[in-house]
């Protein structure tokens, strides 16, 4: 305290200023982080993966679940599914149905591919990580653990020869980002297949702010802030979406996303080989079904609206990333249906949807095929248990 009694003035506190500073600052990064930013940081991270895939004249496969977004659609031949928690420090995994992570996981599992399928080829045996990313310690801790992974891997009595004729040669990693690209004379080899990791975002060293409205990750966990907005749907769309401006987006994608769900709903789903009675489709496949399918499962559709229909299951599981927990606690629901369905008749068609066909619709069928098929695609005499 001052003289007098008088409080100094760094004793003092001004709560209403400080309030809003932080309402200000708030508000910049809610615009900072607006939709158009998003858009416009997705296509310029999209021209730098199409300068990656000109550099080493190679096609373009997409690293789901966010990776459609920066690739057009008449650029990608493919999709893959890596998941990012394999890859986090001290939880190094090899995942049988691919993993996420470009600097880790998809390293390891390169790793075990070579080991389990070229046992003779051990230049390729080594962990191939990025250079100058890890400490030695976690890269030998992760080497350590990869002789494990191929022994689970055998341990699934999978055809490794065919597997070997398939693949051919073994892999090698090259990494492609912002600040790094690896030689050109990786490009083409007869004794390997080469992988290039693209890194799609520049790095943001500070905030939003700071970057002049470009996003780091724009296309992450976009069902937080794309008002229902798809890779497909933003491609089709994307030089119009650039001209709208900010307030209007909302209802110029919601307009957009009906739209393209009228043009795709009915299309034909897909018959998983080698089965002859299992379907995975888009739930817009059902709009026009005539009892084309014996059974449906529906993994987003409400359970309410399928009550007292002994022939479907709705699971009512949220989309996309927010689903994944409600789906394994459906899991429970979807063998009990379809060990019901099939122990009383095995030839009835099953159609398994959810929003995109490409999503939770998947996992629900892979766990049907685990639990009721053989490997000729013949329903097991009996079901495995899901334990």
């Amino acid at each position: 305290m001052g003289s007098g009694n008088f409080p100094t003035l760094d004793a003092l506190l001004f709560p209403s200023a400080q309030q809003s500073i932080s309402q200000t600052l708030s508000s910049l990064r809610r615009s900072a982080l607006s939709v158009s930013n998003r858009l416009q940081s997705i296509e310029t991270d999209a021209n730098f993966v199409q300068e990656v895939a000109e550099h080493y004249d190679l096609p373009l496969v997409a690293n789901e679940r966010c990776g459609s977004w920066y690739i057009s659609p008449d650029a990608k031949v493919g999709s893959a599914y890596f998941k990012s928690t394999d890859g986090h420090a001290g939880q190094w995994d090899f995942s049988f149905l691919m993993p996420d992570a470009l600097s880790k996981t998809i390293p390891i599992w390169c790793a075990v591919i070579n080991r389990a399928l070229f046992p003779t080829e051990s230049a390729f045996h080594p962990v191939q990580l990025p250079p100058n990313f890890l400490g030695e310690s976690e890269e030998s801790q992760i080497e350590n653990r990869i002789d494990g992974f191929v022994s689970s891997l055998k341990g699934l009595k999978l055809d490794l020869d065919q597997l070997r004729q398939q693949l051919g040669k073994p892999i090698r990693i090259a990494w492609a980002n912002r600040s790094y690209f690896h030689p050109t004379d990786l490009h083409k080899s007869d004794a390997y297949i080469l992988f290039v990791l693209c890194s799609a975002s520049k790095r943001v060293h500070g905030a939003e702010m700071s970057e002049g409205g470009y996003i780091q990750g724009a296309g992450d966990d976009s069902e937080g802030w794309a008002h229902g907005l798809t890779p497909p749907v933003f491609w089709a769309n994307h030089s119009l979406l650039k001209q709208t401006p900010e307030e209007d987006l909302p209802d110029l994608i919601s307009d957009l996303v009906k739209e393209y769900q009228q043009q795709s709903a009915g299309q034909a789903a897909t018959l998983v080989s080698p089965t002859r009675n299992l379907f995975i489709g888009q739930t817009s496949a059902l709009v026009n079904d005539s009892g084309q399918y014996d059974l449906v499962i529906d993994c987003n559709g409400s359970p309410a609206s399928a009550e007292g229909n002994e022939k479907r299951l709705n699971l009512g599981c949220a989309s996309a990333k927010l689903g994944s927990r409600d789906l394994r606690k459906s899991l429970e629901k979807v063998q009990e249906f379809v060990r019901a369905q099939l122990e009383a008749d095995p030839s009835r068609s099953l159609l398994v949807t959810c929003d995109t066909g490409k999503d939770l619709s998947a996992g629900a069928l892979l766990a049907i095929i685990c639990l009721f098929y053989k490997d000729d695609g013949n329903t097991l005499c009996s079901q495995k248990s899901l334990e």
